[in-house]
């Protein structure tokens, strides 16, 4: 069977994306730091807040995405996704997003394994999105320019200049890049752009029934998502990695990929 460019570019970066990806780290920012990453031209500088403590993992938000950003619904790719962490009481962790918890979590199976509730100690669900960062590498590795960063911060991608060489999805360190099962182009989260823009909220935003998600503008101190983000304790996934994602999360726990 021969395989073109396009195809082999694609099979290689799957494969890096899924040996390559560390373990992700936790740092809970002081407000200073968030400040100081928010200095910039314009009066706009988007983020999202994801509250893990109200967060049941019911997939509307996976559902809501998908529709309205045309990712085919029985794909296994999605632009957000949420995560399920059981904590056993020996210590043992186990995560799973089967279709991206598009279906919600109905089953006391992890990844064909059981779990009987006596064993568990703790369990939660983490929704994950492109964090868009403030250092963007996906930007930084595009060879054609078709990965590009708006003034108020978030990270687009044109369709028309995508050539699929996958770089940018090798770039991320949070894993949110694919390529687009009908476009055959990169595609990700981009905050529901054109609704933000417009004064609406994400489409994961409007569908969550338990604000559990929330897009607000940092450069705005009567902003809720400010007003959260400065007084309580938020962190963000793999800081170490230097890329300042703006998407900020309440109750983290240190077992979070």
């Amino acid at each position: 069977m021969k395989f073109s460019r396009r195809e082999l570019l694609i099979t290689a970066a799957k494969g890096a994306l899924i040996t390559a990806l560390p373990m992700g780290a936790i740092k809970f920012l002081e407000p200073k730091e968030v400040m100081a990453e928010i200095k910039g031209p314009g009066k706009v500088r988007w983020a999202f807040l994801v509250d893990t403590y109200k967060c049941v993992g019911c997939g509307l938000c996976v559902k809501a995405c998908k529709n309205e950003n045309e990712v085919p619904y029985d794909t296994p790719v999605t632009r957000t996704w949420v995560e399920r962490y059981i904590i056993k009481k020996d210590g043992e962790m186990l995560a799973d997003s089967p279709m991206g918890a598009r279906d919600g979590f109905t089953e006391n199976k992890i990844r064909e394994t059981a779990v009987d509730p006596k064993d568990i100690a703790k369990a939660f669900f983490v929704p994950k999105l492109c964090n868009q960062c403030d250092t963007p590498p996906c930007v930084q590795v595009c060879p054609v320019g078709a990965t590009y960063q708006t003034t108020d911060g978030v990270v687009l991608i044109d369709r028309s200049w995508c050539i699929g060489c996958g770089y940018c999805i090798m770039a991320c360190p949070y894993g949110v890049r694919f390529f687009h099962p009908v476009h055959k182009v990169t595609e990700k989260c981009n905050f529901c752009y054109h609704r933000i823009t417009k004064g609406l909220n994400t489409a994961c935003v409007d569908a969550c029934p338990f604000g559990a998600r929330m897009i607000g503008n940092l450069k705005d101190p009567n902003d809720p998502v400010t007003k959260i983000v400065l007084t309580e304790r938020v962190g963000v996934l793999k800081s170490e990695y230097g890329t300042k994602p703006q998407v900020y999360y309440l109750g983290l726990d240190e077992n979070v990929r």
